[in-house]
């Protein structure tokens, strides 16, 4: 099962529109610029993530999934701090808090007293103001795909602010929307030779629901103040494939996921002296998810099922000390328990079949105590100096019985230096730990023709990485911005895929082999051993007025990366696995203030990943994804947008080099190209403002 299955869960449309900034913003101080309401005022955003997205010099990013708080958020902050949520994307949070209510978004360049920058070295902060007053909204929308289909949905979002410093928020989303992964096209299978030994037509779609209720609430407590968040997530998807094979014959998938989220949060801060503050978090989520698929062929059937149960409990304390304008020091500590119960079968032509790994119950837990401090001892010049200490306990129960303990040191140094008040150079050196994924502990299984086994290996490792960063901004022309980044990456204990081994007993270590052809059974996530990876990275925002574009800006960033590893089966060097060599996106947008319109250009530049398996390497290519929309604004209270998603239409081709038994050029069996079209969709949205 490949990710389009997660993917096809989102009912709404994450990317928002871009627009130009005519202000100019307030003068830099100590790393931090401030982008005032006027800023926006030309392109006039409906919410808080349409003003983050228009900062120059400056790329959203929502973050990952990871266990615990640290390094799980995004990079933008609301009132200092980020949101304590997981579950709840940082898009939709922002999106949730209606432009009118935000007094300012700062955008923190090599950190600011009190700010926790989560190991980036640039951030914004969305700064709300205090008034009181109720705003709410309603979104109806829906998509009108090219083959027909048209998939709707509502959104209602209401925020409330009270004297005291009370407010509480609730919003509710229920919508569908398509899979743009799958479509119509060819699969053609070709021999070692090059000759087509098949070719069939491929009809596939999916569509997913997004069922959400979410709400906070905030409140002067006990001397500070406390907020709680908590959200409710029903994200059920489905995918229905024919294969039909030119000649005769049919093959048939039909996948089905149900997948149920809930969190609740917690954060209390209070100032204790005019130098000493405390903050305290609280989280908990739960996450049930059940996938089962059906697969059939002539002469065979698949069916598989996967059941997994997931809870955390995370706690996290921490102190920051103002000591002196120029120095402020941080200490802190966190703990959490994270628990998987994983279910797995699998059965050929209604016979069982077994899967290693196939039935587990992990439990983790997990502590971090860490210091830091901040040093300016000029107004120009920036100094960071931290470390964090993790460790953890990871017990397995079931199918593998086990347990480890893991302890890492994670020492950052970082520079930033600004020679002038346009001009910024930042430098930083860390240890990063990567975090083990309890999906890597589970069995897997690709139940179409070819029927490939990914056993669960619960004894990883997780990935450690020392880290050297080098970057250059410039500022120019008012709000133009660009920035160049380097980064090196030592590897050790680089998580990929190798042939799965025997846990424990006397064959410990040993490679799994079929009794019958004496080739290895199965291949599962494996540290290989050590690896590099380098990466170069350019962003540029850049106001159009000079080039006689009023109102328009232009915003683009492109990485490109090298990474290298040797490979477990041949013993050559490759590169790791599932990484981009290139990644880029572009933005335009214009506002048409006489019109009371805005038009715009998004487009997101396709890519190449690739996987080395135990029997085949598998790559996945996506062509450029386009996006033309245009909003419409006839009062201040009411806005039309509609988008024209996939204007240059979507190909997914996905090659498979499959081999008998164990990956060797001397042995390719066959080469699998699946090549599929997305014709695109229009997404019709209305939105009308209360209060």
């Amino acid at each position: 099962m490949s990710s389009w299955i997660m993917i096809a869960a989102a009912a709404q449309p994450a990317a928002a529109q871009e627009a130009v900034a005519v202000q100019p913003p307030a003068a830099p101080e100590r790393g931090v610029i401030a982008y005032p309401p006027a800023f926006f005022a030309e392109a006039a955003p409906v919410n808080a993530y349409d003003m983050v997205v228009r900062l120059p010099g400056f790329t959203f990013d929502k973050g990952q999934t990871v266990r615990g708080l640290a390094g799980s958020g995004g990079n933008v902050l609301i009132d200092g701090a980020p949101p304590v949520s997981k579950n709840d994307p940082l898009d939709e949070i922002l999106k949730r808090i209606p432009a009118g209510a935000v007094e300012r978004v700062e955008v923190i360049r090599g950190g600011a007293p009190g700010i926790d920058m989560e190991g980036r070295t640039v951030m914004a902060n969305v700064v709300r103001k205090q008034t009181g007053g109720f705003r709410g909204a309603v979104m109806p929308g829906s998509y009108f795909v090219y083959d027909g289909r048209t998939l709707t949905g509502i959104r209602a979002e209401a925020q409330w602010r009270w004297a005291g410093g009370r407010s509480g928020e609730l919003a509710q989303v229920y919508g569908r929307g398509p899979s743009d992964d799958l479509g119509d096209g060819i699969r053609t299978r070709y021999g070692p030779d090059g000759r087509v030994i098949l070719r069939s037509d491929v009809d596939a779609d999916g569509h997913g629901l997004r069922q959400w209720t979410t709400g906070a609430y905030e409140t002067p407590f006990a001397g500070g103040r406390a907020r709680f968040n908590g959200a409710f997530m029903l994200t059920p998807a489905s995918v229905e494939i024919y294969d039909r094979i030119r000649g005769g014959g049919l093959e048939y998938e039909y996948d089905n996921i149900k997948r149920l989220q809930a969190e609740l949060g917690g954060r209390y801060s209070r100032t204790i002296t005019a130098a000493l503050s405390v903050e305290a978090v609280a989280f908990q989520q739960w996450n049930n998810n059940r996938t089962t698929v059906h697969f059939e062929a002539p002469g065979l059937v698949r069916d598989f099922r996967l059941e997994k149960e997931t809870t955390e409990t995370v706690g996290r304390l921490h102190f920051r000390l103002r000591h002196s304008p120029e120095l402020s020091l941080e200490a802190g500590i966190e703990g959490a328990l994270n628990r998987l119960d994983s279910e797995t079968d699998l059965a050929v032509n209604g016979r069982a079949v077994f899967i290693p790994a196939a039935n587990v119950q992990v439990e983790e837990t997990r502590g971090e105590v860490f210091a830091r401090g901040t040093w300016r001892p000029n107004p120009r010049l920036t100094l960071e100096a931290g470390v964090r200490q993790e460790g953890s306990t990871v017990t397995t129960e079931g199918d593998l019985s086990l347990e480890k303990t893991l302890t890492y040191t994670k020492p950052r140094l970082a520079m930033t230096w600004a020679p002038d008040a346009a001009t910024q150079v930042r430098a930083r050196i860390e240890r990063e730990v990567g975090q083990l994924n309890f999906d890597d502990f589970v069995a897997s299984q690709s139940v179409g023709s070819l029927g490939v086994i990914v056993a669960g290996n619960p004894n990883l490792k997780p990935q450690q990485a020392w880290v050297a960063e080098a970057a250059y901004e410039r500022r120019f022309l008012g709000s133009a911005a660009v920035v160049l980044t380097a980064r090196h990456y030592e590897i050790r204990d680089t998580v990929d895929r190798g042939p799965a081994r025997f846990d424990e007993g006397p064959r410990r270590g040993e490679i799994i082999l079929d009794p019958v052809t004496g080739l290895p059974v199965a291949d599962r996530p494996e540290n290989i051993g050590k690896g590099t990876k380098d990466e170069l990275q350019a962003s540029l925002t850049l106001p159009l007025d000079r080039i006689f574009i009023r109102a328009a800006q232009f915003k683009a960033q492109a990485t490109w990366r090298r990474t290298e590893v040797t490979d477990p089966v041949t013993g050559e060097e490759r590169e790791i696995s599932l990484v981009h060599p290139v990644d880029w996106e572009a933005h335009f947008s214009q506002d048409l203030p006489a019109w009371k319109s805005t038009w715009g250009i998004d487009a997101s530049g396709g890519f190449r990943e690739r996987a080395y398996r135990l029997s085949e390497v598998e790559t996945k290519k996506q062509s450029t994804w386009v996006v033309v929309y245009g909003e419409y604004k006839p009062r201040p209270d009411w806005i039309i947008r509609l988008e024209a998603q996939g204007a240059s239409m979507r190909n997914v081709k996905r090659i498979r080099e499959v081999y008998r038994g164990v990956r060797d050029p001397s042995r390719l069996n066959f080469i699998d190209v699946r090549d599929l079209e997305w014709g695109g969709s229009l997404y019709l949205r209305v939105r009308k403002v209360f209060g």
